[in-house]
């Protein structure tokens, strides 16, 4: 397969951390790659088949005006859906304000649904095989203490991969879900804790990447459903 015959990729939290590894490695591989994120001033992308657009994806309004404009505008064909972003706010549910509930809802779950809603309709049309991905997390596997927003936005984007999976059984469109344990990000520099120095504790990035690019080379009938991603030692630090 040529590069120009590798279609679009939308990649949502494209300017940091998982993102922008997946964003890299599919830029490597051929493809276009439409990122989306709030701020793309510190991110490090130089490349002919790179475009970004800005919109805020804690906001439900941004998403409804700014992505009709940018799937008419794709340059290729949608081959690819990365529902990526994510945002941590923890803490025991008391110590949350209102606001901090209403972001991460918004950012872990409300974002995705609404960018799959848009970009079904596109996708579908097309009739040939595409892929829904999500970026989920070790949090929607099992709860746990100081994560009980995080852990509800994670479990809820799980049950709407499930449901939704089985919503497009009958078209072309395979829906996975990565669900990664600790990833060596800048998602803990605001955090109280995170993983430990070891290598064998933490997941790169580049390894989500990886499964995101083993998910689009999978023979057209065979769906990734589920997979999980973790560090060989799970080790937490206190900062």
């Amino acid at each position: 397969m040529t590069h120009e015959q590798k279609g679009a990729v939308l990649v949502t939290g494209a300017s940091s951390g998982i993102g922008l590894a997946i964003t890299r490695q599919l830029l490597e591989c051929g493809f276009s790659v439409h990122g989306i994120a709030r701020d793309f001033s510190k991110a490090d992308i130089s490349h002919a088949n790179f475009h970004s657009t800005e919109l805020d994806l804690a906001s439900a309004d941004a998403i409804q005006a700014g992505l009709p404009p940018l799937l008419k505008s794709l340059d290729r064909p949608l081959r690819a859906v990365v529902n990526n972003a994510g945002i941590g706010k923890m803490g025991y549910l008391e110590q949350l304000s209102v606001a901090d509930i209403q972001s991460v809802l918004a950012v872990n779950l409300l974002s995705h649904i609404l960018i799959s809603r848009l970009c079904l309709p596109v996708m579908k049309q097309r009739s040939v095989l595409s892929d829904l991905i999500f970026i989920g997390s070790e949090a929607a596997l099992t709860g746990g203490k100081e994560g009980s927003v995080y852990c509800a936005s994670k479990f809820g984007l799980r049950g709407f991969a499930q449901s939704l999976r089985l919503e497009c059984a009958k078209s072309e469109i395979r829906v996975s879900l990565i669900n990664p344990g600790a990833v060596r990000t800048a998602f803990f520099d605001d955090l109280h804790f995170e993983p430990g120095n070891r290598a064998e504790n933490a997941i790169q990035p580049e390894d989500v990447a990886a499964t995101v690019l083993s998910i689009l080379a999978m023979r057209g009938g065979t769906v990734v459903d589920e997979i999980n991603l973790s560090p060989r030692k799970r080790v937490w630090q206190s900062k």
